[in-house]
């Protein structure tokens, strides 16, 4: 299959990524169990359930796990090198200021409706996003995605273009992205809520059999698809006949399941589960995330955390090594910045360290003074937060414990508000927390612009910050490579010195493989993708 895109030499090398990836750990087989074989149905274990059957409004891992089977977006990312390259796009332009992208479809594309992949159901797809019609609320990173959008035209039959209103050198990363995917015009038509009830129809190489919301979900493969991305193994159909997705929320059950071979494979496998799956002939299979490193977004407005010094104190005070060395492992590392290592463009920064005496220091100057029980106080008012978080991740409750322990050393006293993730959306939406505690992934730094810009959701409830706010502006204008790289190194340092992020642990995908998944494999964003995935020995 030959693919092939133009776009200008340095606004390309520029608009795919401030640099490179760090390379994904490979999803391979440890043993050679021979070539790809054709048929089967994959059982996967999911950590918890999808929230949507739409992948516009898809964010959390397991959600983009099983709506990414259906959709293909107009590009795809190299896991291994950042560069953007063709999907459902055989080529695109970039106008040199980045304000306006043209791309070329392929011809011969359908939906899994039978319908045709045209110019025309793409800009459906781009307005309904940029329109409000899916706000940004339901859909915050494919609306952070279109920010700026004025309008997409159909050229032709086969070619569109997307004109925005200022420079956008996101954009065409954007473009890879789960949540861009494009799907039929019937499915553009239906209302948000019905979007997420599983009647989506996608061009991808699987569609969906059922969807039944917090259980399971079936998808099937397409036959006759023929238009996979340029980072996939092979060309043409998916291996797999099928996947079942099933929701299993406890990790001891997960693991059982894969030893006992109930399911193939699971999501959020912990490393007190590998010896487990070692011993069945199984592997856990990991990578890094990037994007935004789990952390606590503090809303800057309530409570001891409108005080910039307390939450330039808690910094210092978490060790986060021990956090890894604890509850995660050897496959995870501790945040050393507001961005995670493997994403383009990301700097280490020194302050993120484990300092206590500094922390009591500075909490000391600030005026927060111990009590009885060694927590601190100031003019009456107590150092106690809350953190909203949900279980969307394994190990977030006992991350949050043992950081409870830790920030009490110093005098803080951290209270933990454990929610479901449809009650966490909620209440991040009404700014109704102390602290939330979460993690964003994308392999590209403007997810800070998104996490942490004012005209998004504005989590931290913040007023200006000049040279953050320039910095997250900018660097949307930043053709250059090295310019973009070094206005996201200023953007990272800003959000970590306004107190508008406090690092915990980088997050990384860690599945357990049965002894018969094969090929299973991790996109740009450590999201898996399941076309290249077989079964062997079944």
């Amino acid at each position: 299959m030959t693919r092939s895109f133009r776009a200008p030499a340095a606004a390309a090398a520029a608009l795919v990524a401030a640099g490179t990836l760090a390379a994904c750990g490979s999803a391979g087989g440890a043993t050679d169990v021979g070539d790809p074989v054709p048929g089967g149905t994959l059982r996967y274990g999911l950590s918890g359930a999808p929230t949507c059957s739409d992948p516009a409004q898809a964010g959390t891992n397991q959600t983009i796990y099983v709506t990414r089977t259906i959709v293909d977006s107009l590009t795809d990312q190299d896991p291994a090198t950042g560069e953007i390259v063709p999907w459902l796009a055989e080529s695109w332009d970039i106008a040199p200021d980045a304000t306006s992208f043209t791309f070329r479809l392929r011809d011969g594309v359908t939906f899994s409706d039978g319908t045709p992949l045209d110019a025309a159901v793409v800009v459906a797809n781009f307005d309904a996003i940029a329109s409000g019609k899916l706000d940004a609320a339901r859909a915050p990173l494919a609306a952070s995605y279109l920010s700026g959008y004025r309008e997409a035209v159909a050229v032709d039959p086969l070619t569109l273009r997307i004109d925005f209103d200022g420079p956008n050198a996101q954009f065409l990363q954007a473009t890879s992205t789960t949540q861009l995917g494009v799907q039929s015009a019937a499915t553009v038509a239906l209302s948000p809520e019905e979007r997420c009830r599983g009647r989506n129809v996608g061009t991808g190489p699987f569609a969906y059999a059922s969807y039944q919301q917090d259980r399971s979900v079936s998808v099937v493969k397409r036959a006759g698809y023929a238009w996979g991305s340029a980072a996939f193994g092979h060309d043409g159909e998916a291996y797999l006949d099928g996947i079942e997705f099933t929701v299993v929320p406890e990790s001891g059950v997960r693991t059982g399941s894969v030893t006992s071979d109930q399911l193939d494979a699971v999501s959020d496998a912990l490393p007190q589960d590998a010896p487990q799956i070692e011993a069945a002939g199984g592997r856990v299979l990991t990578t890094p995330n990037p994007g935004v490193p789990f952390g606590f977004q503090p809303n800057v407005t309530r409570g001891p955390l409108q005080d910039p010094e307390v939450r330039r104190a808690l910094v210092t005070a978490i060790d986060r090594q021990e956090l890894v060395d604890t509850v995660l492992g050897s496959d995870f590392r501790p945040a050393t910045s507001t961005l995670g290592l493997a994403t383009p463009g990301y700097v280490p920064l020194e302050a993120v360290r484990h300092d206590p005496d500094e922390s009591r220091r500075i909490l000391d100057a600030a005026g927060w003074t111990p009590g009885a029980d060694g927590i601190r106080s100031k003019d009456g008012v107590r150092l106690t937060f809350g953190v909203l978080f949900s279980a969307v991740f394994a190990g977030n409750q006992a991350i949050l414990e043992l950081t409870q322990q830790q920030l009490r050393t110093v005098g803080v006293d951290l209270v933990l508000d454990l929610v479901s993730t449809p009650e966490s959306t909620a209440r991040q939406n009404a700014k109704d927390f102390d602290a939330t505690y979460y993690n964003s992934t994308r392999a590209d730094g403007d997810i800070l612009r998104t996490t942490f810009g004012i005209p998004g959701r504005n989590l931290n409830q913040r007023g200006p910050v000049p040279d953050l706010d320039a910095a997250l502006t900018d660097q949307l204008a930043a053709v250059d490579t090295q310019q973009r790289r070094d206005i996201l190194a200023a953007a990272q340092r800003e959000v970590l010195d306004a107190g508008l992020w406090i690092p915990t642990v980088e997050l990384s995908q860690a599945i357990g493989a049965g002894p018969a998944a094969q090929g299973l494999a991790f996109d740009a964003s450590a999201r898996l993708q399941f076309f290249d995935t077989w079964i062997s020995g079944r």
